[in-house]
């Protein structure tokens, strides 16, 4: 039987979507929350991520352990993110235990936010910050991020800063989880063998008395972008370098045509930047990627080479983007068209990828569209359409940050 797309919206403002599958053996529920670090005043940066943690120390049914345990005996796998746009929590498990497993998660989505639990894992973020500062790639963006968009939110760090956390108080992260986390800005989707009637009445009993709050997002413009930043790094053995430029939105149709561009100039092997930096050995790693974010985009490339090295491969770099609009061959269109088709369609053979990109695409943009549909948009792109998004946007970056020994 095919897949069919459902959605009904509590009275409270709350939305529950499904691709509903008759032929799967398995299923799965994410709440998807339409907040990130994008949405946090400066000065608490690192609350919605902090919140993700925060959210599995329990409620005031369950604590950290109980939650635990209820996932282990459905057998549930489950996780959460949280991003600079979206904060998200989900399940996959049996079909039978679908609801049990949705009962957990809408449990712990209204947290205890105990004192203790917050003083406790204020020092687990803490060490997750120290983890991620140990690593080049991971320093080198959340700087060029920072340069790029200037004093737009979208520069700030979903981690937040040591200072952030340290001074954050368990009253200011309920302050922000009251607003924020409202029923009309969150999404229950669901994927795989389900009763779609008998979840969204499940949904109503277990979210409907989950306040609304009509919480905004803020879309200032983007100005104070630095062209260039450079991180010192003492534990750096080789240069790392991001150049970052402007790219469709995700509610963009155009950003079909961004991420095939990408892939031609920058998949792992194979692409444009392979060919030029790391098969003559001028680079190690040599990557491009497209990022779709609400109302806004970017492109960036990113090269990791011996210190030495760096101004040549630079100036190979530029050259690449700057030529790739009169190189693009319909050979470069089949083979990223092909390779992107099967990412899509391998990430949708379960339903747990289906539900977190159903949830996804829902917050981002408001809309479903099918797993067919991307295929079909993929398909019937030609050379113009990327010639046309490139001329768009060109490959022109606006921040070069660069991290060194």
């Amino acid at each position: 039987m095919p897949i069919t797309f459902r959605q009904a919206t509590l009275p409270n403002g709350l939305t529950v979507i499904a691709e509903v599958d008759p032929d799967a053996h398995t299923a799965a529920a994410g709440f998807f929350v339409r907040t990130g670090a994008r949405d946090e005043d400066t000065p608490v940066m690192g609350v919605s991520h902090f919140l993700e943690h925060m959210m599995f120390k329990g409620s005031e049914r369950r604590n950290a352990e109980q939650v635990n345990e209820g996932f282990d005996d459905l057998g549930a796998e489950h996780n959460a993110f949280t991003s600079g746009e979206v904060t998200a929590f989900w399940a996959h498990t049996l079909p039978e235990k679908l609801s049990d497993a949705t009962d957990i998660l809408a449990d712990i989505l209204r947290p205890a936010l105990r004192q203790a639990d917050f003083d406790e894992e204020k020092g687990v973020i803490l060490e997750e910050i120290a983890m991620y500062d140990d690593q080049p790639f991971w320093v080198l963006y959340e700087h060029a991020m920072e340069a790029y968009y200037g004093s737009h939110p979208l520069g700030h760090r979903v981690l937040g800063t040591n200072e952030s956390i340290t001074a954050l108080t368990r009253d200011q992260m309920k302050s922000y989880f009251d607003h924020r986390y409202a029923a009309d800005n969150t999404v229950l989707a669901l994927a795989g063998r389900l009763d779609f009637d008998a979840m969204t009445a499940h949904a109503t009993k277990l979210c409907g008395g989950w306040e609304r709050t009509n919480p905004r997002r803020a879309y200032p413009e983007v100005a104070g972008t630095r062209p260039t930043v450079e991180v010192p790094f003492p534990k750096a053995s080789r240069h790392y370098e991001l150049m970052a430029m402007p790219a469709p939105a995700v509610q963009d149709d155009d950003r079909y045509a961004a991420a095939l561009i990408a892939e031609i100039l920058g998949d792992v092997d194979g692409s444009r930047l392979y060919w030029a930096l790391v098969e003559p050995g001028l680079a190690e790693e040599a990557q491009a990627q497209y990022e779709g974010r609400d109302r806004d985009g970017v492109m960036f490339v990113y090269f990791v080479c011996p210190t030495e090295d760096a101004p040549k491969a630079r100036e190979v770099a530029l050259t690449e983007l700057r030529g790739l609009a009169d190189s693009l061959t319909e050979d470069d269109l089949l083979r990223a068209r092909s390779k992107i088709a099967t990412s899509v369609t391998l990430a949708g053979e379960r339903p747990a990828g289906r539900m977190r990109r159903l949830g996804h695409l829902w917050v981002s943009t408001g809309r479903y569209e099918s797993l067919d549909d991307d295929l079909r948009r993929i398909e019937s792109l030609t050379m113009d359409d990327l010639r046309r998004v490139l001329q768009a946007y060109p490959l022109e970056p606006r921040t070069v940050a660069s991290l060194r020994p």
